[in-house]
């Protein structure tokens, strides 16, 4: 059954960033972010990453059943689990969730968008991270990085298309933020 499973999320991720990628290369393709939430493409990439991520919760519970635990795995990834998802939730929340599949609802540059253009992006593998430290197991960590990956690359895709919907306004936020993270947060001092 693991093997099942984790087959299953490889091929779901895998079909993400195939999708993805073809965007790139074809971008009336745009799978992501998608058109509409109406769109063939934002029910595609739900119903993919659903699947994705449900079964990345089972084979960790299946890990963790058999797992072997060690202190410091726990001490150090439950805090960056619980952080990095949990601020990840709460700044989608600040974000608006339609805003965050791909819905022109506005662009947000406070809050923590005012050190990076992708937050949500960043505290999440933070809490992958922490995911990952805490199972201990290679199939749930080669999904992670999978999911990491995408994170990563995401941005690339999202850009050109907040360029489109918000002009000048993005151009001018993605001059002054970084696309992940502030090194030296000077213009947070001001």
């Amino acid at each position: 059954m693991f093997t099942v499973v984790f087959v299953l999320a490889l091929i779901a991720g895998l079909l993400i960033a195939a999708l993805s990628i073809a965007t790139r290369l074809r971008p009336a393709l745009q799978f992501w972010p998608p058109p509409s939430a109406a769109s063939w493409q934002h029910i595609l990439f739900r119903i993919l990453f659903r699947i994705f991520f449900m079964s990345l919760v089972l084979l960790s519970f299946i890990a963790l059943r058999n797992g072997n635990f060690m202190t410091w795995r726990l001490v150090i990834g439950i805090p960056l689990l619980l952080t990095g998802f949990g601020l990840a939730l709460q700044w989608t929340y600040l974000l608006g969730w339609p805003n965050a599949f791909g819905e022109a609802r506005g662009l947000k540059i406070d809050g923590p968008y005012r050190w990076s253009r992708n937050p949500i992006y960043v505290v999440s593998i933070l809490g992958m991270l922490g995911w990952g430290l805490l199972v201990a197991s290679w199939p749930v960590s080669s999904l992670l990085v999978m999911w990491a990956l995408f994170y990563v690359v995401a941005p690339y895709l999202e850009e050109p298309w907040l360029e489109r919907q918000y002009g000048e306004a993005f151009t001018s936020y993605k001059a002054r933020v970084p696309r992940f993270i502030v090194l030296l947060p000077i213009q947070c001092l001001n």
